[in-house]
């Protein structure tokens, strides 16, 4: 928590942007001063997105494509099966449908195809007559699989958004954030293909398309895919959720239904990562990712509540599988405790879940975290990180391990050989070790204010929503409580949260508050008559159209 402004100074501010001073302390804290920065932060316009012509690779590869159109030659996307990927090529999809031009779309199959392109996909592809291949959040690690292509008489334009390598792939024209100096650097795979088809707006012939209708899916994409919400992602997921809360796609209002939202509710972050994304995900982790993309392009309301029905089932399936695994991980990973770095295997563990299993293990150890499995003679499987320790950074430091790896700081996925397991494993607790320290890590963790139940009001609750989308760089404000009394204690959710009815001894005010995942760490613990600080964020809760404040616990603090 700062207070380098005065009281006055930040009643000025707040004054001038027509906010609450504790908001306007909260903007002020995360390194806004200004009237106009806090203005951009709480009413990102489009207007504010840096032009298109200040990335050149853009136009070349609209020039490319736009040639590709004229002369009426075939096209592809090839996309990923996350919710990235499906995003990215159902916008490129529904961009070049507006346009009159009607393109194939091939997404991989996570078990029978694996991550990204492949040659015998690529050789369909050529034999289907395509010219021009277009690579959504993929690409930039496939050297052999673009030069096939090329041989084969493709063009190929790639945009993606992960870490390249040291030498980059021979596609015609790379659109990739992270390859050149770029006003955009830290887009997902969908923002990429969202910016080439702006390019394509102003270059194929016919009437320009509204490519804001396309926001939905950009924004989905964005915070599926974590990245983080600097000044370009926030002005496009901004964007984007007003039309997620609109629903005019039926597939997203299928999709809301399904997940136990109204089609037309006002929805933020945590609904599209919690709710939306894992449904659309859960094709890709479990069966075939194109159930998702047929899902986003549906024009039919009852056809996309079918469909929507089918991802709601599997993602319960996928709740199920991830709960096995994750209790069988949580074992090893006591085991390897004193690791600085968790490597956990299991030959029987199910590929489409590890992602999630290390993310979880991540967050409860606060350590880096992978999870891996056995296919096709490799142990494959993809990591998580912590603040703090670049992962892709630290695989690339233990490449001579791997047969291969990819994806961002935080996230990561990966490959090797069986007889390189152990010497993974020890030096990778090394390079963590070296990075972040001995141990035990510690969970960072920033307080945004000192906030007494009494200051939580369902006004201040919901001007804290201006502050949305949340995510990385700009998590959801989280307050220091001052010490509260604990009237009472019970389980839920077949024990796996705690849940506490908690008094603010100076005001007298009484809330609810639950600490998730925490159930199994304190049921044999009560603290009732206890008093406790918390780091907390508070929520409303609307149950049988009742309105209350609850809060949601973050880390008990001090125990008095």
């Amino acid at each position: 928590m700062q207070n380098t402004a005065s009281p006055a100074h930040i009643a000025g501010l707040a004054e001038t942007l027509e906010i609450s001073p504790a908001l306007c302390r909260i903007l002020h804290n995360r390194g806004m001063t200004s009237p106009e920065e806090m203005q951009l932060f709480l009413s990102p316009g489009l207007r504010y997105l840096e032009p298109l012509e200040a990335w050149p690779q853009l136009q070349q590869a609209a020039d490319l494509t736009a040639s590709s159109v004229n002369k009426g030659e075939k096209i592809a996307v090839w996309g990923d099966y996350d919710v990235d990927g499906i995003t990215s090529a159902a916008l490129l999809k529904d961009f070049f449908q507006l346009k009159g031009v009607d393109i194939r779309c091939f997404l991989p199959h996570r078990v029978q195809d694996g991550y990204g392109l492949n040659l015998a996909g690529i050789e369909k592809l050529a034999g289907e007559g395509i010219k021009t291949l277009i690579t959504v959040d993929c690409g930039i690690s496939h050297h052999r699989e673009i030069s096939r292509a090329k041989e084969l008489g493709m063009h190929v334009v790639l945009t993606d958004h992960h870490l390249p390598g040291s030498k980059l792939p021979p596609a015609d024209v790379i659109i990739n954030p992270r390859c050149v100096p770029c006003p955009y650097p830290g887009l997902a795979g969908v923002g990429s293909a969202f910016f080439l088809a702006a390019a394509l707006n102003r270059t194929l012939p016919g009437a320009r398309v509204d490519i804001r209708d396309l926001l939905d899916l950009v924004a989905l994409g964005t915070i599926a895919d974590l990245v983080p919400l600097d000044r370009t992602n926030r002005i496009l997921v901004k964007n984007g959720l007003l039309l997620l809360s609109e629903a005019r796609r039926p597939g997203i209002y299928a999709l809301k239904e399904a997940s136990g939202l109204g089609g037309t509710d006002s929805i933020g972050a945590g609904q599209v990562g919690f709710a939306l994304g894992p449904r659309i995900n859960a094709a890709g982790r479990l069966d075939d990712p194109v159930q998702a993309l047929e899902l986003l392009l549906c024009r039919d309301l009852q056809k996309a509540r079918s469909i929507a029905s089918r991802l709601n089932t599997l993602n319960n399936e996928r709740k199920k599988a991830e709960e096995s695994i994750l209790e069988k991980a949580r074992e090893q990973a006591r085991e390897y405790k004193d690791d600085a770095g968790l490597i956990l295997f299991d030959p029987d563990w199910h590929p489409g879940v590890l992602g999630i299993v290390a993310s979880r293990l991540a967050e409860e150890f606060h350590r880096p975290c992978l999870v891996l499995t056995r296919k096709n003679g490799l142990l494959k499987g993809s990591g998580r990180s912590v603040s703090g320790f670049d992962l892709y950074q630290g695989l690339f430091n233990l490449k001579d391990h791997l047969s291969g790896f990819g994806g961002h700081s935080q996230a990561a996925g990966l490959s090797l050989e069986p007889e390189n397991f152990d010497g993974l494993r020890t030096d990778f607790s090394r390079v963590v070790r070296k990075c972040l320290g001995p141990g035990p890590h510690q969970k960072e963790m920033v307080l945004d204010a000192l906030l007494g139940l009494d200051e939580l009001s369902p006004d201040f609750l919901q001007e804290l929503e201006l502050l949305q989308p949340f995510g990385p760089e700009n998590p959801r404000p989280m307050f220091l409580s001052p010490p509260l009394k604990v009237l009472d204690q019970s389980l839920f959710g077949k024990d796996k949260h705690i849940r506490f009815y908690l008094q603010d001894p100076e005001s007298g005010v009484k809330l609810r508050g639950q600490f998730w995942r925490q159930g199994r760490h304190l049921k044999e613990i009560s603290l009732k008559g206890r008093s406790l600080r918390l780091a907390y964020t508070p929520d409303i809760n609307i149950y049988q159209g009742l309105v209350s404040i609850r809060l949601n616990i973050k880390e008990i603090l001090e125990v008095s």
